[in-house]
């Protein structure tokens, strides 16, 4: 079968090949992805923040000169054991955060069109679909602010139900 395909949520972490000096910079780059989510989007976006747009964050970083790379410290969080962190800050976190919640959103999506789970239910899925609404033009501005174009994300999420329907039941 020819086609484009895209697959999300395959990046994780080998934590026991990682050195301490790339464990903490993994780290901060998933600090910084929640916490720009939290500041950008509010609280409930933390939700969106996933291995996937940790790469982002790295990635842009590894383009940006040292100078303009910044870091910031963290408060306490329950999941670093409530210990402080020097977290990653600026647009790849940002640019990560935003991306991170377009996806979110399509998967939200893909859930209520599936009818998966409680979001068979009317009013769940009319809820849901509301959030998901909410994250993509959100995602959309903070994007936009850091000269990114969610569409080609987007453009790619509503291709994919074709694609399952060519691979069957």
């Amino acid at each position: 079968m020819g086609g484009h395909f895209t697959m999300f949520g395959m990046v994780r972490p080998c934590a026991h090949s990682l050195g301490e000096t790339l464990r903490t910079r993994w780290m901060s780059h998933m600090c910084g992805l929640c916490l720009a989510l939290r500041g950008d989007h509010g609280q409930f976006a933390r939700i969106a923040t996933n291995y996937d747009g940790i790469v982002i964050s790295v990635l842009t970083e590894a383009q940006t000169p040292r100078a303009r790379q910044r870091l910031r410290r963290a408060g306490p969080c329950a999941l670093r054991g409530m210990r402080t962190a020097r977290v990653s800050d600026g647009a790849g976190a940002r640019l990560a955060g935003a991306v991170s919640l377009a996806l979110a959103a399509v998967k939200v999506r893909d859930h209520v069109a599936d009818g998966d789970g409680m979001l068979a239910r009317r009013p769940v899925a009319a809820a849901a679909g509301r959030v998901a609404h909410g994250w993509t033009e959100a995602a959309h501005r903070s994007a936009a602010g850091l000269g990114f174009d969610t569409g080609v994300l987007l453009a790619a999420a509503e291709r994919q139900p074709g694609i399952e329907a060519l691979a069957g039941p």
